[in-house]
């Protein structure tokens, strides 16, 4: 990505959010999908407004969206496409916690080579990759405040070194497995943190945790900006069962269910891994 693309793309997740913020802040009404998963008006409207946007800056890029997924439009992507989550963390929304974020990433060969993660009610945004710039590419993670419509106090980022007294896990505040609390309970754990949407994947990725393990449902549009980012700051989005590295695939002739992932741990420490058996 170059810096004028990363700017469009920061600039993009702004617009989305603050179209949201107008939603959140009035009486609206809430739909459930099929799955039974809540979805309002905000969705439907960050997401024309994302894909507007990189149909203009990307029209080479095919793009994977959550809810023209739901609508029955999952076009063939081959190797480089865009992931978008218009608002994840509905659920969050409804309960007018903040805790939710736009979520737009690239994905090239299987790996998400860049990703932006926009949490609107509280002002933080972060993003990492690949970056270009004179002649070379780097790999960086940087945070951001967002104040007037624009981003200030950027800084980079980078996962931490576990504290010696226990590590601090982060857990889904409204998606809370059995399998996950299990799998917490046998770890040395000096705090867990419940937080909603792909904040946490971007709280491990600014050292602010140490371990995020989720075992229980995702989609693919959830997890791949969290995870661009989580990988450019030093850190690691893995298998739960095997430990590899997670891979994204949109199967040609996909459905919904093809996106589906399967559990996953992120880790600022890949030595973390160690203390964790796999996961059934």
């Amino acid at each position: 990505m170059t810096e004028d693309q990363i700017f469009f793309l920061n600039r993009l997740a702004l617009r989305a959010g603050e179209e949201i913020l107008k939603i959140y802040a009035e009486p609206f009404e809430v739909e459930n999908k099929v799955d039974g998963s809540p979805v309002t008006k905000a969705d439907a409207a960050a997401e024309e407004i994302i894909l507007a946007g990189l149909a203009e800056k990307f029209p080479d890029i095919p793009v994977v969206a959550e809810e023209a997924v739901e609508a029955g439009t999952l076009p063939s992507a081959g190797a480089r496409y865009f992931l978008v989550d218009p608002l994840d963390g509905t659920k969050e929304f409804l309960k007018k916690n903040g805790e939710f974020t736009v979520n737009i990433a690239l994905i090239e060969n299987g790996r998400p080579v860049f990703g932006v993660v926009s949490a609107p009610a509280l002002d933080e945004i972060y993003w990492g990759g690949q970056i270009e710039g004179n002649g070379s590419a780097e790999t960086k993670a940087f945070k951001g405040t967002i104040r007037d419509g624009g981003i200030t106090d950027i800084a980079p980022i980078s996962v931490r070194t576990p504290p010696v007294g226990g590590i601090s896990v982060l857990a889904s505040r409204s998606h809370l497995s059995e399998e996950t609390s299990a799998l917490i309970s046998r770890l040395s754990v000096a705090e867990q943190v419940n937080v909603g949407s792909s904040l946490k994947l971007c709280w491990v990725a600014a050292g602010r945790a140490d371990f995020y393990p989720r075992l229980a449902p995702t989609m693919q549009w959830d997890i791949a900006a969290g995870d661009a980012i989580v990988r450019a700051a030093g850190g690691a989005v893995v298998l739960a069962e095997t430990g590899e590295d997670f891979v994204y695939r949109v199967p040609e002739n996909a459905r919904k269910d093809d996106l589906r992932n399967p559990y996953f741990l992120a880790t600022g420490c890949r030595t973390l891994l160690r203390d964790v058996a796999p996961a059934a």
